[in-house]
């Protein structure tokens, strides 16, 4: 591991390497990490922008939509400026100035079941900040065939949840981790559950729980503190209360249990995914 800091990065990353739990080693650690940024909205506005000021070595944004003047009440990575701009361009325009050491990759595409494997490989870890189910089923079910990390993010009107899975990891061959299809095994059907463009969604909601998936991304890397894998966390924002509900493997997991049916992507080959701002919470 290169411990080698230059002047520049040494002040710029001062607060984290005074931090015994961080120090250099840790700040090194970030530095070589991958970490991809599914969505470049709400949620995955304020994500990117503390990934990209953490000192994350690449973050890979991935968005096919354009900008709208609805979108800033939230997106707070993005500017008027720049409407009608494709979001992840939009995005790295930002992050890059943010800092200029951090290397930003942008998938201005559509994710599909043909796409996502070879593109979440390139990664250490994959965050989820999408706006809509088949994509939010497409990178779970990725995420556990393909052995990464996804740390993912909802929010809806004043409410937001947080979890991450890890249902690759099985230390010692034992199943301890769930993944996501435990938590919801089949997307709602449609309609059942509002969008943020139906419901309304406060737009600091968005800012706290992109910060908290955030935080999570980086103490995964860090290897620091207490993991959510096996947690999902809820908030209300109108209560100003959260809680952490215990969220064990389902033992007839159609994707993660012992008699798991699904072991391919091609049940998501008919669907039309896209990338985007905020997650429906089911």
């Amino acid at each position: 591991m290169n411990l080698d800091f230059s002047d520049e990065e040494l002040s710029r990353y001062s607060r984290h390497i005074l931090l015994e739990e961080v120090g250099a080693v840790g700040q090194a650690r970030l530095r070589q990490a991958r970490v991809l940024v599914v969505g470049a909205g709400g949620l995955g506005s304020p994500l990117a922008l503390y990934l990209v000021a953490a000192g994350i070595g690449t973050v890979g944004l991935v968005d096919h939509d354009r900008l709208e003047l609805s979108n800033l009440q939230r997106q707070v990575v993005h500017d008027t400026g720049r409407l009608g701009w494709n979001k992840a361009e939009s995005a790295a325009e930002t992050l890059r100035r943010l800092n200029p050491d951090v290397r930003v990759e942008i998938h201005p595409h559509r994710l599909d079941a043909d796409t996502v494997p070879a593109l979440i490989e390139g990664y250490d870890i994959v965050c989820d900040g999408t706006d809509n189910f088949p994509t939010r089923f497409l990178l779970g079910d990725a995420c556990h065939l393909h052995g990464r990390t996804l740390v993912s993010a909802a929010v809806l009107r004043f409410e937001g949840q947080l979890a991450t899975f890890r249902s690759h990891d099985r230390p010692e061959g034992r199943r301890t981790f769930p993944c996501h299809r435990c938590l919801h095994p089949e997307p709602p059907p449609e309609g059942l559950v509002p969008t943020c463009s139906e419901a309304g969604v406060l737009g600091a909601v968005t800012g706290v729980m992109g910060t908290l998936q955030a935080t999570e991304v980086l103490k995964e890397i860090l290897g620091i503190g207490e993991s959510l894998a096996g947690r999902l966390l809820l908030w209300n924002a109108l209560d100003a209360r959260f809680r952490t509900v215990r969220l064990p493997p389902d033992p007839g997991c159609a994707l993660c249990g012992p008699d798991a049916t699904i072991r391919d992507l091609d049940a998501h080959r008919d669907e039309r995914p896209t990338a985007g701002a905020e997650m429906r919470p089911a």
